[in-house]
């Protein structure tokens, strides 16, 4: 089951991380990728899974070899993310049985991340194409399952969601400064605003 929102966290550290985390998913928002670019989410992730609220999906992202791959997946990672569509990184994450997400801008790159056996293909920047971009995908690639990522802001996603969008991926619009020792609070009401915004589409379909 793949969640409707997956919140993208890039910080100075990964000891950053652990409180974030945790207001995320109190607040409905239970899908975490956690970004190799960020120095100690490797060595962090083991603890952030053990401390984070029940139900807590936490992933990897920015992954871009193989040796990254098998990385994440022996320190646990319940999902991976990657910026581009490499069909070794994907063939490594089907073989464990974890979900992955491989990031593609191209027709060709998004179909060869899929047909490789992708959970969903992230389309990565989105915001430079738009919603209606996925119907022109489904003309030729019918079941092709997307997860927008990159630009997408928290009033984007009933418009993602409602053009046949699986998930969307947000960062820095949902997370704010709250990895820069922002409001936390700020970031509950944000993920609250999330959780209206990706109902509404929802009930609609």
């Amino acid at each position: 089951m793949i969640s409707s929102v997956i919140a993208v966290l890039r910080a100075a550290h990964a000891d950053r991380y652990a409180p974030v985390v945790t207001v995320l998913a109190e607040n409905g928002v239970r899908a975490v990728e956690l970004t190799m670019s960020t120095p100690g989410t490797l060595e962090s992730l083991r603890s952030i899974r053990r401390d984070a609220p029940d139900g807590a999906e936490i992933g990897v992202g920015t992954v871009t070899t193989v040796d990254q791959a098998r990385a994440a997946l022996d320190v646990g990672a319940d999902f991976l993310v990657t910026p581009t569509t490499n069909l070794d990184v994907i063939a490594t994450a089907v073989r464990a049985g974890v979900r992955i997400y491989p990031g593609g801008f191209t027709p060709t790159e998004l179909w060869n991340g899929w047909n490789a056996g992708a959970t969903a293909v992230k389309l990565f920047p989105a915001s430079v194409v738009g919603p209606e971009y996925i119907a022109h995908l489904r003309g030729p690639f019918p079941d092709i399952q997307v997860v927008p990522s990159g630009g997408v802001s928290i009033e984007d996603v009933p418009v993602w969601i409602a053009a046949g969008a699986v998930a969307v991926s947000l960062g820095g619009p949902l997370i704010g400064d709250a990895l820069r020792g922002g409001d936390l609070g700020q970031l509950a009401e944000r993920c609250r605003r999330l959780g209206d915004v990706v109902a509404e589409p929802e009930v609609a379909r």
